[in-house]
């Protein structure tokens, strides 16, 4: 099944983590050891993924996530009777471990039930293998991730304030500069390039961000978009224009020139296989 990054403009390379260039370290929890044995293949001839736990029940789940340092959970959603309130307390043991939900079949509300309470990533199991390491990359990152028709009902969603009462967040008032990044977030700039429009550095652009996050109660990129379009905060607003570039050379040359002709002057500036992880939470059973 086909799937998608809801990322909002941050694109992190083919081989990047969160950030930090370190491996991204992976418990799997799957009631499947064929569906776990899958999973290692695929991340051992990846560099930067590193298998370091395994579960195949709820309990063993919830000993991993406390025993293993780890960055990303992939969860089966068939582990826990309720898969929605399995992801709250596994996310209440360890807040800063990001859970990607595996679900038999694409499910509306089941859907918007794991966004709404953390999941930062929700996945179906038929989906490619390629995709599957994409997601794990981009949610390694800070990055949401849901498959094509799941992001429609989550736009559908936030479009109808149905995962957010429309009293839960008071109206603010944004500065024009925050106006303005926001508007070249919806859409979908990079840091980059929003620094280079609005004339100032990425750096000031992350600490804009962050206010913004603080002033609308949002958490990322992903919510601050969604959340604009619900509330028509930028309605109006044009991203500002690409700057114009400095002149060729050889123009900056005949400018020079020139000015000197007309009495001015110038001058020349001068890693083990994640084949060998064994099941980590649960011993071998005698044969």
């Amino acid at each position: 099944m086909a799937g998608t990054s809801i990322s909002v403009g941050e694109n992190h390379g083919a081989h990047a983590s969160a950030g930090t260039g370190q491996l991204i370290r992976v418990i799997l929890a799957d009631t499947q050891a064929i569906f776990r044995a899958g999973l290692r293949k695929i991340f051992a001839l990846e560099d930067d993924i590193r298998v370091v736990g395994q579960a195949e029940t709820l309990p063993q789940t919830q000993s991993a996530v406390t025993k293993f340092s780890a960055d990303v959970l992939i969860f089966e959603s068939a582990l826990a009777p309720n898969p929605v309130e399995a992801v709250t307390e596994l996310l209440r043991q360890a807040p800063q471990l990001k859970i990607v939900v595996v679900t038999p079949a694409s499910d509306e509300q089941l859907t918007l039930d794991l966004f709404r309470r953390g999941a930062h990533g929700i996945l179906s199991r038929e989906v490619e293998p390629e995709l599957l390491v994409d997601c794990l990359r981009k949610v390694a990152a800070g990055e949401p991730w849901l498959e094509s028709q799941a992001i429609h009902w989550v736009m559908e969603a936030y479009r109808g304030h149905n995962l957010r009462p429309s009293g839960a967040r008071p109206k603010v008032q944004l500065t024009p500069k925050e106006t303005l990044i926001v508007s070249c977030v919806t859409q979908g700039m990079k840091n980059k390039e929003i620094a280079i429009r609005v004339g100032t550095t990425e750096q000031v652009v992350k600490n804009y961000l962050r206010k913004v996050y603080d002033k609308l109660g949002v958490a990322d990129r992903l919510e601050l978009a969604l959340y604009c379009l619900s509330h028509h905060v930028v309605d109006g607003v044009k991203p500002p224009p690409v700057p114009t570039p400095a002149p060729p050379n050889g123009n900056a040359v005949a400018a020079s020139a020139a000015s000197v002709g007309a009495g001015g002057s110038h001058s020349n500036p001068s890693s083990p296989s994640n084949s060998d992880v064994p099941n980590v939470v649960s011993p071998p059973k005698p044969s």
